[in-house]
Protein backbone atom coordinates (compact mmCIF):
# COMPACT_ATOMS: atom_id res chain seq x y z
CA UNK A 1 0.00 0.00 0.00
CA UNK A 2 2.83 2.43 1.23
CA UNK A 3 4.52 1.55 -2.71
CA UNK A 4 1.08 2.78 -4.29
CA UNK A 5 0.92 6.11 -2.29
CA UNK A 6 4.42 6.83 -3.04
CA UNK A 7 4.04 6.52 -6.67
CA UNK A 8 0.78 8.43 -6.70
CA UNK A 9 1.27 11.47 -9.20
CA UNK A 10 1.60 15.27 -6.69
CA UNK A 11 -0.91 16.36 -9.12
CA UNK A 12 -3.30 13.75 -8.02
CA UNK A 13 -3.26 14.06 -4.38
CA UNK A 14 -3.37 17.79 -4.74
CA UNK A 15 -6.69 17.48 -6.81
CA UNK A 16 -7.96 15.18 -4.18
CA UNK A 17 -7.68 17.81 -1.44
CA UNK A 18 -9.21 20.80 -3.93
CA UNK A 19 -12.48 19.05 -4.46
CA UNK A 20 -12.45 17.39 -0.78
CA UNK A 21 -11.98 20.68 0.64
CA UNK A 22 -14.53 22.41 -1.97
CA UNK A 23 -16.83 19.82 -1.13
CA UNK A 24 -16.95 20.65 2.92
CA UNK A 25 -17.22 24.34 2.24
CA UNK A 26 -20.30 23.32 -0.66
CA UNK A 27 -21.95 21.03 2.01
CA UNK A 28 -21.73 23.79 4.62
CA UNK A 29 -23.52 26.22 2.04
CA UNK A 30 -26.42 23.82 1.66
CA UNK A 31 -26.85 24.18 5.40
CA UNK A 32 -26.59 27.50 5.46
CA UNK A 33 -29.57 27.60 2.91
CA UNK A 34 -31.22 24.73 3.62
CA UNK A 35 -34.35 26.53 3.73
CA UNK A 36 -34.31 28.57 0.61
CA UNK A 37 -35.69 27.86 -2.67
CA UNK A 38 -33.14 26.55 -5.14
CA UNK A 39 -34.08 28.82 -7.20
CA UNK A 40 -33.01 31.70 -4.98
CA UNK A 41 -29.22 30.37 -4.18
CA UNK A 42 -26.55 29.92 -7.62
CA UNK A 43 -25.59 26.34 -6.13
CA UNK A 44 -24.04 24.57 -3.33
CA UNK A 45 -22.29 21.21 -2.27
CA UNK A 46 -21.57 20.61 -6.61
CA UNK A 47 -21.20 23.80 -7.82
CA UNK A 48 -19.02 24.80 -5.24
CA UNK A 49 -17.27 21.21 -5.74
CA UNK A 50 -16.71 21.63 -9.67
CA UNK A 51 -16.06 25.52 -9.17
CA UNK A 52 -12.83 24.14 -7.37
CA UNK A 53 -11.88 21.67 -9.84
CA UNK A 54 -11.96 24.55 -12.55
CA UNK A 55 -9.74 26.35 -10.82
CA UNK A 56 -7.51 23.91 -10.40
CA UNK A 57 -7.65 23.13 -13.82
CA UNK A 58 -7.22 26.51 -15.15
CA UNK A 59 -4.26 27.31 -12.47
CA UNK A 60 -2.40 23.49 -14.03
CA UNK A 61 -2.71 24.30 -17.46
CA UNK A 62 -0.89 26.96 -17.41
CA UNK A 63 0.75 27.49 -13.76
CA UNK A 64 3.60 30.11 -15.27
CA UNK A 65 1.50 33.11 -16.74
CA UNK A 66 -1.87 31.77 -14.66
CA UNK A 67 -3.48 33.81 -17.76
CA UNK A 68 -6.29 31.05 -18.04
CA UNK A 69 -6.71 30.94 -13.94
CA UNK A 70 -7.03 34.63 -14.21
CA UNK A 71 -8.67 34.87 -17.11
CA UNK A 72 -11.60 31.96 -15.85
CA UNK A 73 -11.75 34.62 -12.59
CA UNK A 74 -13.08 37.45 -14.40
CA UNK A 75 -14.86 35.55 -15.92
CA UNK A 76 -16.46 33.61 -12.52
CA UNK A 77 -16.80 37.21 -11.10
CA UNK A 78 -18.37 38.74 -14.04
CA UNK A 79 -21.08 35.79 -13.80
CA UNK A 80 -21.45 36.02 -9.83
CA UNK A 81 -21.77 39.91 -10.49
CA UNK A 82 -24.74 39.35 -12.75
CA UNK A 83 -26.25 37.33 -10.08
CA UNK A 84 -26.23 39.38 -7.50
CA UNK A 85 -27.78 42.30 -8.88
CA UNK A 86 -30.36 39.85 -10.28
CA UNK A 87 -30.63 39.07 -6.55
CA UNK A 88 -31.01 42.64 -5.40
CA UNK A 89 -33.41 43.68 -8.26
CA UNK A 90 -35.63 40.22 -7.39
CA UNK A 91 -35.17 39.38 -3.61
CA UNK A 92 -34.02 42.36 -2.49
CA UNK A 93 -31.18 40.36 -0.81
CA UNK A 94 -27.81 42.48 -0.68
CA UNK A 95 -25.50 39.99 0.98
CA UNK A 96 -22.31 38.49 -0.82
CA UNK A 97 -20.99 35.86 1.77
CA UNK A 98 -21.46 32.69 -0.26
CA UNK A 99 -20.64 34.70 -3.60
CA UNK A 100 -16.95 35.66 -1.51
CA UNK A 101 -16.65 32.16 -0.22
CA UNK A 102 -16.99 30.71 -4.05
CA UNK A 103 -14.40 32.89 -5.07
CA UNK A 104 -12.09 31.45 -1.85
CA UNK A 105 -13.02 27.72 -3.40
CA UNK A 106 -11.97 28.59 -6.80
CA UNK A 107 -8.68 29.68 -5.20
CA UNK A 108 -7.79 26.82 -3.68
CA UNK A 109 -6.12 24.95 -6.52
CA UNK A 110 -3.01 27.74 -6.75
CA UNK A 111 -3.23 27.95 -2.97
CA UNK A 112 -2.44 23.77 -2.75
CA UNK A 113 0.48 24.26 -4.94
CA UNK A 114 2.13 27.21 -3.58
CA UNK A 115 1.91 27.06 -0.08
CA UNK A 116 1.90 24.41 2.83
CA UNK A 117 -0.74 22.29 3.36
CA UNK A 118 -1.06 23.55 7.07
CA UNK A 119 -2.21 26.46 5.07
CA UNK A 120 -4.68 25.39 2.79
CA UNK A 121 -6.21 23.69 5.76
CA UNK A 122 -6.14 26.87 8.03
CA UNK A 123 -7.72 29.06 4.90
CA UNK A 124 -10.38 26.51 4.63
CA UNK A 125 -11.27 25.62 8.31
CA UNK A 126 -11.11 29.63 9.27
CA UNK A 127 -13.94 29.45 6.02
CA UNK A 128 -16.23 27.11 7.17
CA UNK A 129 -16.02 28.76 11.19
CA UNK A 130 -16.66 32.33 9.88
CA UNK A 131 -19.87 31.46 7.94
CA UNK A 132 -21.07 28.96 11.04
CA UNK A 133 -20.64 31.90 13.56
CA UNK A 134 -22.92 34.01 11.47
CA UNK A 135 -25.91 34.21 14.61
CA UNK A 136 -23.17 34.49 17.66
CA UNK A 137 -21.74 37.42 15.75
CA UNK A 138 -25.31 39.02 15.47
CA UNK A 139 -25.49 38.48 19.18
CA UNK A 140 -21.96 39.71 19.86
CA UNK A 141 -22.33 43.31 18.08
CA UNK A 142 -25.76 43.81 20.22
CA UNK A 143 -23.17 44.22 23.17
CA UNK A 144 -21.15 46.70 21.44
CA UNK A 145 -21.50 50.57 23.06
CA UNK A 146 -21.10 52.99 20.84
CA UNK A 147 -17.16 53.46 22.11
CA UNK A 148 -16.43 49.78 21.79
CA UNK A 149 -13.68 50.43 18.62
CA UNK A 150 -12.97 53.65 20.37
CA UNK A 151 -11.48 52.04 23.44
CA UNK A 152 -9.40 49.29 20.74
CA UNK A 153 -8.29 51.63 18.93
CA UNK A 154 -6.75 53.25 22.40
CA UNK A 155 -5.15 50.15 23.09
CA UNK A 156 -3.97 49.31 19.79
CA UNK A 157 -2.42 53.15 19.33
CA UNK A 158 -0.63 52.63 23.21
CA UNK A 159 1.09 49.49 22.21
CA UNK A 160 1.50 49.15 18.71
CA UNK A 161 2.42 53.21 17.67
CA UNK A 162 3.39 54.73 20.80
CA UNK A 163 5.32 52.02 22.79
CA UNK A 164 7.87 50.97 19.41
CA UNK A 165 8.63 54.89 19.37
CA UNK A 166 10.24 55.51 22.32
CA UNK A 167 13.50 55.23 23.55
CA UNK A 168 14.78 52.35 25.29
CA UNK A 169 18.01 55.02 26.94
CA UNK A 170 17.37 55.39 30.62
CA UNK A 171 16.53 59.08 30.99
CA UNK A 172 19.18 60.58 33.04
CA UNK A 173 21.75 58.89 35.70
CA UNK A 174 18.98 61.06 38.39
CA UNK A 175 15.57 58.93 36.67
CA UNK A 176 17.27 55.53 35.25
CA UNK A 177 14.34 53.92 33.95
CA UNK A 178 13.76 54.27 29.68
CA UNK A 179 10.35 56.20 28.42
CA UNK A 180 9.59 52.81 26.68
CA UNK A 181 10.02 50.63 30.09
CA UNK A 182 7.55 53.46 31.45
CA UNK A 183 5.22 53.07 28.60
CA UNK A 184 5.70 49.41 29.24
CA UNK A 185 4.40 49.30 32.11
CA UNK A 186 1.85 51.02 31.27
CA UNK A 187 0.46 49.01 28.42
CA UNK A 188 0.59 45.59 30.47
CA UNK A 189 -1.40 46.65 32.99
CA UNK A 190 -3.70 48.44 30.82
CA UNK A 191 -3.41 45.03 28.48
CA UNK A 192 -4.66 42.66 31.69
CA UNK A 193 -7.30 45.37 32.41
CA UNK A 194 -8.84 45.17 28.93
CA UNK A 195 -8.71 41.66 29.06
CA UNK A 196 -10.73 41.58 32.02
CA UNK A 197 -13.24 44.18 30.58
CA UNK A 198 -13.35 41.89 27.24
CA UNK A 199 -14.34 38.85 29.23
CA UNK A 200 -16.64 40.34 31.41
CA UNK A 201 -18.20 42.48 28.36
CA UNK A 202 -18.61 39.97 25.71
CA UNK A 203 -17.80 36.08 27.40
CA UNK A 204 -19.65 36.23 30.57
CA UNK A 205 -21.68 38.93 30.95
CA UNK A 206 -23.96 38.02 33.17
CA UNK A 207 -22.52 40.06 36.16
CA UNK A 208 -22.72 37.81 38.77
CA UNK A 209 -20.67 38.76 42.27
CA UNK A 210 -18.39 36.03 41.75
CA UNK A 211 -17.44 36.63 38.28
CA UNK A 212 -17.12 40.36 39.47
CA UNK A 213 -14.99 39.15 42.04
CA UNK A 214 -12.96 36.60 39.56
CA UNK A 215 -12.58 39.61 36.78
CA UNK A 216 -12.01 42.44 38.75
CA UNK A 217 -8.81 40.97 40.63
CA UNK A 218 -7.26 41.33 37.32
CA UNK A 219 -7.67 45.03 36.90
CA UNK A 220 -7.89 46.17 40.33
CA UNK A 221 -9.11 44.20 44.09
CA UNK A 222 -9.49 47.56 46.32
CA UNK A 223 -11.62 49.08 43.20
CA UNK A 224 -14.01 45.70 43.17
CA UNK A 225 -14.49 44.99 47.21
CA UNK A 226 -15.28 48.87 47.37
CA UNK A 227 -17.88 48.23 44.67
CA UNK A 228 -19.07 44.80 45.94
CA UNK A 229 -19.18 46.23 49.34
CA UNK A 230 -21.31 48.97 48.50
CA UNK A 231 -23.27 46.57 46.34
CA UNK A 232 -23.71 44.63 49.90
CA UNK A 233 -26.39 47.35 50.78
CA UNK A 234 -28.37 46.75 48.12
CA UNK A 235 -27.82 43.68 46.31
CA UNK A 236 -30.24 40.32 47.14
CA UNK A 237 -27.28 38.42 46.88
CA UNK A 238 -26.49 36.76 50.55
CA UNK A 239 -23.90 38.64 52.69
CA UNK A 240 -21.55 35.03 52.42
CA UNK A 241 -21.64 35.45 48.52
CA UNK A 242 -20.33 39.20 48.61
CA UNK A 243 -17.50 38.54 51.17
CA UNK A 244 -16.26 35.33 49.01
CA UNK A 245 -16.54 37.18 45.92
CA UNK A 246 -14.33 40.25 47.66
CA UNK A 247 -12.22 37.66 48.82
CA UNK A 248 -11.72 36.15 45.66
CA UNK A 249 -10.57 39.37 44.26
CA UNK A 250 -7.76 39.28 46.11
CA UNK A 251 -6.90 35.99 45.18
CA UNK A 252 -6.73 37.15 41.73
CA UNK A 253 -4.31 40.10 42.71
CA UNK A 254 -1.92 37.79 44.33
CA UNK A 255 -1.94 35.56 40.10
CA UNK A 256 -2.09 39.29 38.93
CA UNK A 257 1.44 40.18 40.94
CA UNK A 258 3.13 37.21 40.21
CA UNK A 259 2.50 37.75 36.31
CA UNK A 260 3.48 41.01 36.36
CA UNK A 261 7.32 39.79 38.59
CA UNK A 262 7.27 37.36 35.83
CA UNK A 263 7.24 40.04 33.06
CA UNK A 264 9.64 42.27 34.48
CA UNK A 265 12.06 40.46 36.57
CA UNK A 266 12.07 36.77 35.83
CA UNK A 267 14.59 36.56 39.12
CA UNK A 268 12.63 38.18 41.63
CA UNK A 269 9.20 35.94 39.85
CA UNK A 270 11.20 33.25 40.97
CA UNK A 271 11.87 34.09 44.39
CA UNK A 272 8.21 35.30 44.58
CA UNK A 273 6.56 32.06 43.34
CA UNK A 274 6.09 29.73 46.55
CA UNK A 275 4.65 32.30 48.54
CA UNK A 276 2.08 33.91 46.34
CA UNK A 277 0.72 30.39 45.00
CA UNK A 278 0.94 29.92 48.73
CA UNK A 279 -1.44 33.03 49.05
CA UNK A 280 -3.10 32.02 46.48
CA UNK A 281 -4.27 28.76 46.45
CA UNK A 282 -4.75 29.66 50.83
CA UNK A 283 -7.15 32.77 49.46
CA UNK A 284 -9.66 30.90 47.26
CA UNK A 285 -9.55 28.42 50.06
CA UNK A 286 -10.82 30.76 52.28
CA UNK A 287 -13.41 32.32 49.78
CA UNK A 288 -14.48 28.79 49.11
CA UNK A 289 -15.18 28.15 52.71
CA UNK A 290 -17.03 31.39 53.30
CA UNK A 291 -19.23 30.06 50.21
CA UNK A 292 -19.72 26.79 51.00
CA UNK A 293 -20.66 27.00 55.19
CA UNK A 294 -22.05 30.41 54.48
CA UNK A 295 -25.67 31.34 54.11
CA UNK A 296 -27.31 30.26 51.12
CA UNK A 297 -31.31 31.13 49.34
CA UNK A 298 -29.95 34.13 47.44
CA UNK A 299 -28.57 35.03 43.64
CA UNK A 300 -25.98 35.97 42.37
CA UNK A 301 -26.69 39.00 40.22
CA UNK A 302 -25.06 42.37 40.44
CA UNK A 303 -27.40 44.74 39.23
CA UNK A 304 -26.96 48.23 37.95
CA UNK A 305 -22.96 47.13 37.46
CA UNK A 306 -21.53 47.61 34.11
CA UNK A 307 -18.21 46.70 32.54
CA UNK A 308 -15.87 49.40 32.89
CA UNK A 309 -13.61 51.17 30.14
CA UNK A 310 -10.14 50.24 31.52
CA UNK A 311 -8.36 52.48 28.69
CA UNK A 312 -8.60 55.95 29.61
CA UNK A 313 -5.70 57.83 28.64
CA UNK A 314 -5.37 59.75 31.50
CA UNK A 315 -5.66 56.96 33.79
CA UNK A 316 -2.39 55.76 31.43
CA UNK A 317 -0.69 59.24 32.20
CA UNK A 318 -1.20 59.30 35.98
CA UNK A 319 -0.09 55.64 36.17
CA UNK A 320 3.39 56.51 34.28
CA UNK A 321 3.53 59.51 36.69
CA UNK A 322 3.38 57.17 39.44
CA UNK A 323 5.44 55.01 37.86
CA UNK A 324 8.17 57.33 37.71
CA UNK A 325 7.98 58.90 41.64
CA UNK A 326 7.67 55.54 42.99
CA UNK A 327 10.67 54.53 40.97
CA UNK A 328 12.26 58.34 42.25
CA UNK A 329 11.25 57.52 46.04
CA UNK A 330 12.11 54.15 46.20
CA UNK A 331 15.83 54.70 44.97
CA UNK A 332 16.24 57.54 47.58
CA UNK A 333 14.61 55.60 50.40
CA UNK A 334 16.91 52.26 49.41
CA UNK A 335 19.76 55.05 49.29
CA UNK A 336 19.33 56.69 52.19
CA UNK A 337 17.64 54.38 54.72
CA UNK A 338 18.65 51.05 53.40
CA UNK A 339 16.66 47.96 53.48
CA UNK A 340 14.53 49.02 56.49
CA UNK A 341 13.40 51.91 54.57
CA UNK A 342 11.94 49.93 51.53
CA UNK A 343 10.32 47.75 53.92
CA UNK A 344 8.87 51.18 55.66
CA UNK A 345 7.96 52.38 52.56
CA UNK A 346 6.22 49.17 51.04
CA UNK A 347 4.07 49.24 54.31
CA UNK A 348 2.66 52.75 53.48
CA UNK A 349 2.29 52.53 50.00
CA UNK A 350 -0.32 49.76 50.28
CA UNK A 351 -2.80 52.40 51.06
CA UNK A 352 -2.57 53.74 47.48
CA UNK A 353 -2.62 51.49 43.57
CA UNK A 354 0.15 49.29 44.38
CA UNK A 355 0.84 47.97 41.07
CA UNK A 356 3.38 51.61 39.89
CA UNK A 357 5.36 50.91 43.42
CA UNK A 358 5.44 47.00 42.24
CA UNK A 359 6.83 47.79 38.79
CA UNK A 360 9.22 50.39 40.06
CA UNK A 361 10.19 47.42 42.33
CA UNK A 362 10.77 44.76 39.74
CA UNK A 363 12.19 47.24 36.88
CA UNK A 364 14.54 49.25 39.00
CA UNK A 365 18.52 48.52 39.40
CA UNK A 366 19.10 48.05 43.36
CA UNK A 367 21.75 47.03 44.67
CA UNK A 368 19.75 44.54 47.31
CA UNK A 369 19.07 40.44 47.25
CA UNK A 370 15.49 39.02 45.44
CA UNK A 371 14.59 37.83 48.91
CA UNK A 372 14.63 41.99 49.69
CA UNK A 373 12.81 42.93 46.73
CA UNK A 374 10.23 39.76 47.08
CA UNK A 375 9.90 40.67 51.10
CA UNK A 376 9.02 43.88 50.21
CA UNK A 377 6.53 43.24 47.62
CA UNK A 378 4.94 40.33 50.07
CA UNK A 379 4.67 43.09 52.55
CA UNK A 380 3.00 45.76 50.20
CA UNK A 381 0.22 43.27 48.90
CA UNK A 382 -0.52 42.27 52.84
CA UNK A 383 -0.61 46.84 53.67
CA UNK A 384 -3.05 46.70 50.71
CA UNK A 385 -5.50 43.83 52.00
CA UNK A 386 -5.56 45.52 55.26
CA UNK A 387 -7.16 48.88 53.17
CA UNK A 388 -9.44 46.66 51.63
CA UNK A 389 -10.45 44.81 54.90
CA UNK A 390 -10.78 48.79 56.05
CA UNK A 391 -12.55 49.68 52.80
CA UNK A 392 -15.47 46.51 53.19
CA UNK A 393 -15.72 47.61 56.55
CA UNK A 394 -16.67 51.13 56.36
CA UNK A 395 -18.62 50.64 52.99
CA UNK A 396 -19.93 47.60 52.97
CA UNK A 397 -23.22 45.84 55.08
CA UNK A 398 -22.29 45.40 58.72
CA UNK A 399 -23.33 41.24 58.07
CA UNK A 400 -20.67 41.46 56.17
CA UNK A 401 -17.74 42.39 59.18
CA UNK A 402 -17.48 38.66 60.31
CA UNK A 403 -16.97 36.83 57.23
CA UNK A 404 -14.40 39.99 56.03
CA UNK A 405 -13.08 40.06 59.32
CA UNK A 406 -11.92 35.99 59.53
CA UNK A 407 -11.55 35.78 56.06
CA UNK A 408 -8.95 38.45 55.75
CA UNK A 409 -7.28 37.96 58.41
CA UNK A 410 -6.44 34.48 58.38
CA UNK A 411 -5.03 35.50 54.95
CA UNK A 412 -3.17 38.66 56.16
CA UNK A 413 -1.73 35.72 59.19
CA UNK A 414 -0.47 33.80 56.17
CA UNK A 415 1.13 36.46 54.45
CA UNK A 416 2.85 37.82 58.08
CA UNK A 417 4.56 34.35 58.22
CA UNK A 418 5.53 34.14 54.71
CA UNK A 419 7.28 37.44 54.80
CA UNK A 420 8.90 36.37 58.19
CA UNK A 421 10.15 33.23 56.71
Amino acid sequence: MSHIVNNLSPDFLKFILVTIFSLLIGLEQRRQHIGEQEEQTFGADRTFTFVGILGFILYIVAPDTLLPFLLGGVALTVFLAIFYLKKIENQKLFGITSLVVLLIVYSLGPLIYMKPLWFSILVVTTVLIMVELKPQFKLLTKRFDNDEFIILAKFLLMAGIVLPLLSNNVISPAVPISPYKIWLAVVVISGISYLSYLIQKFILPSNGMIITGLLGGMYSSTATTVVLARKSKSSNASINLVSSSIIMATGVMFIRVLLLAFVFNASVAKTLLLPLTILTVFTFAVAWAVYKFGNKGSDDKLENSKARNPLEFKTAILFAVLFVVFALLTRYVMNTYGTKGLNLLSLVVGVTDIDPFLLSLFTGKYHITMDALAQATLIAVTSNNVIKLGYGLFLGDKKLYKTLILGFSAIIAVSVVLILV
